[in-house]
């Protein structure tokens, strides 16, 4: 792992992440390229990397989420985290409309968007250029993809869902219980983790994936 990240927030898994409300647009992990090729797909120019910088910085670039009749801007920040890659997104990255291009040549693919202002938070595993299955946090039950059930017995054993897969599991959990249970669950599944401090302080390499943001954070 490169980046600074090496070996970092192996205990924490992605959990977490249920809780990181407006902090990121979305998170994507994939499994079989180096994080500068996962910038390609997204849509960066892998040789005009900005930053290093930090999750605290990037939210200072000039990045303008939504402009009348046209895209708004994208902006990633890349590095590694055990055997997989990830691409910590914000504004109007592309994560999602480039899901199956980026699982492309046996690339698995995670891709985690909070969604604050239209829950239910969504998740997405992609391999061999198809969406193998996906579903709501806490909305497990509606499932899509080519392979839909295939995390049933991981949510099943986290007690996300019933065996028959469509009954909640036991508890009555709140749904910000039922998400970390969920991701905690495909966490193992994969063997995922990302430190917090990738959302914080933690300098990563900067790429534009859309638009025209202004990479400079004020005061440099």
């Amino acid at each position: 792992m490169t980046d600074g990240t090496e070996g970092a927030g192996g205990e924490e898994g992605i959990r977490w992440l249920a809780d990181a409300g407006r902090s990121v647009d979305g998170v994507l992990f994939a499994r079989g390229i180096p994080p500068q090729e996962l910038a390609r797909r997204m849509g960066a120019d892998p040789a005009a990397a900005a930053g290093p910088l930090s999750g605290t910085e990037v939210w200072d670039l000039d990045i303008e989420v939504f402009r009348p009749s046209d895209d708004g801007d994208g902006v990633i920040r890349v590095g590694e985290s055990g055997d997989w890659s990830f691409a910590v997104e914000y504004g109007d990255s592309t994560g999602g409309e480039r899901l199956t291009e980026i699982a492309c040549d046996g690339v698995e693919v995670v891709h985690f968007r909070p969604m604050p202002d239209h829950p239910p938070a969504l998740l997405d595993y992609a391999r061999d250029g198809a969406v193998l299955c996906g579903f709501g946090l806490a909305e497990e039950r509606w499932r899509w993809g080519r392979e839909p059930d295939l995390l049933v017995p991981e949510l099943v054993a986290a007690g996300v869902l019933e065996p028959d897969g469509i009954t909640r599991g036991p508890g009555g959990e709140p749904p910000a219980a039922v998400r970390r249970r969920t991701l905690g669950a495909v966490g193992r599944r994969f063997g995922l983790s990302l430190p917090r401090a990738v959302l914080g302080e933690l300098r990563l390499p900067t790429y534009a994936v859309r638009g025209r943001p202004g990479m400079e954070p004020p005061g440099r």
